[in-house]
């Protein structure tokens, strides 16, 4: 990193001190290393009331506190509490809740039913990653039990014995399709002489699993990897504490336990009475009461719908959504205002506006390429009624607003074609109408848990609005052959209703990576080019 041009002198001595905290001692960008978050949080809600540098900072303010005591070794514990007591004080003096976005800890969430993933997955600023469906079989037993959660409420109820019987006997179907649907997978798709053992292994397994998701409760369990900031954990833990399900409240408490190991300062208020508490209260009432009424206003019975549908879209005219497009493209290159430049691109002819897009859009290379901001003019609102599964892929992408309504099978479930090819849907449905039965067993008494029995081939309704950009990222990555077929549907469909019902062509003709292809053995390219870079890396060259 070259230095900066109003180059700050630090001492040898100084410069010693500082090395073990910054990745570099004279560049203007650099990082910052062995020190808490906390201390981090500190240290930068100073900076922002400081003329002094955070490099200058750190040895002025924080290094004497870090070093008083330490050994040789750097001791990354050491002057927590001053950082803790500077960060107290600005929280409660300034109420500037952003210093709350400074610091941030990963956790693991293990053993969770995913039911609760998507709960925990609601948040947008976080980054999450979750056990696969299509890589790991639920086959397996560890200490004599399916992997699959036991609801504290259920279990201490009456239905505790008839839960157990059928999730063990859905898990029992699962795990005995699972060799046989993978023999027959090998002998429909049989190796050729370009596909290596270890990409034909991975991909037909990927297949078998796949097809057979379906059959997965939502009591399956998982394991969640969780990267957040502190305001984005009070805002999780604020949420599972008020949930309806015990296993959220009781994973939130020991979610608070662990965080206050690591980033206490950043969750000072969640269990306060007179705030999280409040908050949570404020939660919990409002989400019962709504409940409340929609049970008793809304009384119109489900009808039957199409796998997606859109519901509404703006602008409602083809053309005001291209001047929209069009002038948000040229916004950022003009010095008029918007609204003049808006009547201009008005008056232009078709020709003129397209030619516009066409500049601004470019040549997408791939799917990567994306046009600017201009895009989120334009916007989309769909309503869906597919299964779990692909909800469950679908719900990751968080640039958008999206809701789903409690798990059911009154909507029915999908079976994959294969499985009636391969000679097993009569397994299928047998383990299917055990979901149901278990549901319906469940609901009375446990209406929360009992979504926990739904597996994931049964169709969920949910809603997803969201801009022509946000469109164009998961349209495109969602579409993509190594997709499972159930997801790849309904974004398809997506860009069918964007271009045809909503009339935006400009729109549909700008997600150029939106396949609408067929895939058999639909991971078998991406192993083969997860190999290619493997051999790449061996031998030093490029994929």
């Amino acid at each position: 990193m070259p230095a900066s041009a109003v180059r700050e002198d630090f001492t040898p001595d100084e410069r010693a001190r500082l090395a073990p905290y910054v990745t570099d001692l004279d560049g203007d960008v650099f990082g910052l290393t062995n020190l808490p978050e906390v201390v981090k949080g500190a240290l930068f809600a100073r900076y922002s009331r400081s003329p002094k540098s955070v490099r200058r900072l750190l040895l002025d303010e924080f290094l004497p506190a870090l070093e008083e005591g330490a050994s040789a070794e750097v001791d990354a514990g050491v002057g927590t509490d001053r950082a803790e007591r500077l960060y107290d004080k600005v929280f409660a003096e300034y109420g500037d809740d952003s210093v709350a976005q400074l610091g941030g800890a990963h956790v693991a969430l293990e053993h969770v039913s995913n039911l609760l993933t998507k709960r925990i997955e609601w948040g947008r600023l976080a980054a999450y990653l979750e056990q696969s469906t299509r890589y790991i079989p639920y086959d397996d037993k560890p200490g004599g039990r399916y992997r699959y959660h036991r609801d504290a409420d259920v279990m201490a109820g009456p239905h505790a014995e008839a839960y157990e019987a059928h999730l063990d006997a859905i898990f029992d179907i699962y795990a005995s399709l699972v060799p046989q649907v993978l023999t027959w997978v090998r002998e429909r798709w049989p190796q050729d002489e370009a596909t290596s053992d270890g990409v034909y292994r991975a991909a037909t397994k990927a297949k078998a699993l796949d097809l057979l998701r379906g059959l997965l409760p939502a009591a399956t369990t998982s394991n969640v990897g969780m990267f957040a900031t502190g305001q984005s954990y009070e805002n999780l833990l604020l949420r599972l504490r008020g949930d309806e399900l015990s296993e959220a409240r009781a994973v939130g408490d020991a979610l608070l336990v662990e965080l206050r190991k690591l980033i206490p300062s950043f969750l000072t208020r969640v269990d306060r009475p007179d705030r999280g508490g409040a908050w949570t209260d404020y939660l919990a009432r409002t989400r019962r009461e709504t409940r409340a009424l929609a049970a008793e206003l809304v009384t119109a019975p489900s009808r039957p719908a199409d796998l997606v549908t859109l519901v509404d879209h703006g602008p409602r005219d083809p053309v005001e959504a291209e001047v929209a497009l069009v002038v948000g493209a040229l916004y950022p290159h003009v010095t008029v205002a918007e609204e003049q430049l808006e009547a201009e691109v008005r008056a232009w002819p078709a020709q003129r506006r397209a030619e516009v897009l066409r500049a601004y859009v470019g040549e997408r290379a791939n799917r990567r390429h994306k046009p600017g901001r201009a895009f989120e003019r334009v916007w989309y609102r769909f309503d869906v009624l597919g299964d779990y599964g692909g909800f469950r892929d679908l719900q990751r992408h968080r640039m958008l607003t999206i809701d789903w309504q409690d798990l059911t099978t009154r909507h029915g479930y999908e079976t994959p074609v294969e499985l009636e090819e391969a000679g097993v849907a009569g397994r299928w449905h047998e383990a299917l109408e055990r979901s149901a039965q278990l549901y319906d067993t469940l609901l009375d008494d446990h209406p929360a848990q009992a979504q926990y029995a739904v597996c994931f081939a049964y169709r969920v309704r949910y809603t997803m609005q969201l801009n022509a950009r946000a469109a164009m990222q998961m349209l495109e990555l969602r579409s993509t052959p190594q997709g499972h077929p159930q997801y790849r549907r309904v974004v398809q469909e997506m860009h069918r209703l964007i271009g045809e019902q909503a009339g935006h062509r400009a729109v549909a003709d700008a997600m150029v990576h939106v396949d609408h292809g067929q895939s058999d053995l639909e991971r078998l390219e991406s192993e083969r080019a997860a190999e290619a870079r493997r051999r790449a890396r061996a031998t030093g060259g490029e994929a």
